[in-house]
């Protein structure tokens, strides 16, 4: 009950809060937001860097394929924007890569950021969800580092508001 008259509140008051997008997948989780493509890649870019993480490097997806459309003859353009921002956490890849090492697969951590041609203001931000795993090690770990990603997204989303 308290949590509805909340966004009640919220809502007259026309705060927007992030909508998340259900993902059949099971493999991702997409926060959906209205607003500027730019405004909230960038809100991302600092929530990641304000938490002393370094980003390794911004993949820019949509422009990569336009270009290779090109060269293979597709056309359809997919995302009007589409960028992916990796980055690490030393003390959680420690972590965990010591609780087993094949673990390195979820490094480097990456969010997604990207809106459709279709719906320019609808700003679509995922990341992966780690795996389920048997070790409880692992799993703990994978917890934070889920934990880790939702904070920068929601935080990211609220200051692109």
């Amino acid at each position: 009950m308290k949590t509805i008259l909340t966004g009640l509140v919220l809502l007259i008051l026309g705060i927007n809060l992030p909508a998340i997008a259900a993902d059949t997948s099971g493999f991702s989780k997409i926060y959906t937001v209205k607003g500027d493509f730019d405004s909230v890649r960038d809100s991302l870019v600092t929530a990641v860097e304000g938490r002393g993480l370094k980003i390794n490097h911004i993949n820019h997806i949509s422009e990569m394929l336009d270009r290779t459309g090109k060269d293979l003859g597709a056309t359809q353009q997919i995302y009007l924007n589409a960028e992916q921002i990796e980055f690490c956490s030393a003390v959680l890849s420690r972590k965990m890569m010591a609780a087993n090492p094949a673990n390195i697969l979820m490094c480097p951590y990456s969010i997604a950021v990207y809106n459709l041609p279709a719906q320019p203001n609808t700003i679509y931000v995922a990341y992966r969800i780690p795996p389920a795993v048997s070790d409880k090690t692992s799993a703990a770990v994978f917890l934070e580092v889920k934990k880790l990603l939702n904070d920068i997204i929601q935080e990211g989303i609220s200051l692109a508001m």
